[in-house]
């Protein structure tokens, strides 16, 4: 898939599209192309605690839309994509990257390996583990408490409870999400990410385990005229730019 505009361009040109053309429609397999894109954005220990629901059959996309309170986005949308994070899939996830870097490295005797390697199947198979394992929260609050306590002597990784954790999982997938609709606006398709839906209705539709969190849904087609309701608006640069 050929990308018509430069990163830039692509950024100026996404928005928010509310309403999409009803006359245009958007290619599968090229948004297919553009999550495929998603998965190459960066997430937190490489453990890709993701996945990716493209919705193409209408039945589907109305069943999600009145999830998503029928909203404009969603309701005239030619395809959604729903992103979800699954915390839950952190062992499998650990397992494979793990399985990776033993190919990688070759398969030997563990006393074969030089340190970089041992430090990184130690962190698969120790590290992840102590961060990820966790029992009605309790764990991971003790970890907190320890960690933090060290934390008046040296620094130290603080992003240690079950929240944390879980914030962990909803912030790569929304790198994810960027790397997607960045993809989308420089082929000229757009979209709208959205936030307010029913998400216990929008698992149900999907059937997804317990342990999955939605992480967003995103409408996408071709921009209508009326479809971005106004310029764009950010407050002053020099607001949010800090140099030290």
């Amino acid at each position: 898939m050929k990308m018509e505009k430069t990163v830039t361009e692509a950024i100026t040109y996404r928005r928010s599209v509310r309403i999409y053309n009803q006359e245009k429609e958007i290619d599968t397999k090229i948004v297919k192309k553009c999550i495929e894109n998603a998965v190459l954005a960066p997430t937190s220990s490489n453990l890709q605690l993701w996945e990716f629901y493209h919705i193409t059959s209408k039945e589907f996309k109305n069943k999600i839309s009145s999830a998503c309170f029928n909203q404009p986005a969603a309701k005239s949308a030619k395809q959604l994509v729903v992103i979800v994070a699954r915390k839950n899939l952190w062992r499998e996830r650990a397992k494979a990257n793990l399985n990776f870097i033993k190919k990688s490295f070759g398969d030997k005797p563990i006393d074969k390996y030089d340190s970089k390697e041992k430090f990184a199947i130690s962190y698969y198979k120790k590290l992840i583990p102590s961060l990820y394992t966790d029992f009605l929260g309790i764990i991971g609050l003790m970890r907190y408490v320890v960690f933090n306590l060290i934390g008046f002597f040296k620094p130290v990784y603080r992003q240690l409870r079950k929240s944390d954790m879980r914030i962990v999982a909803h912030k790569s997938a929304a790198l994810a999400a960027q790397n997607f609709m960045i993809s989308m606006a420089a082929i000229g398709y757009d979209t709208c990410p959205m936030e307010g839906s029913d998400t216990l209705r929008i698992k149900r539709i999907l059937d997804l385990p317990r342990g999955s969190e939605i992480n967003m849904v995103i409408a996408c087609g071709v921009r209508d005229p009326k479809g971005i309701y106004g310029p764009r608006f950010r407050v002053p640069f020099a607001e949010v730019y800090k140099e030290i």
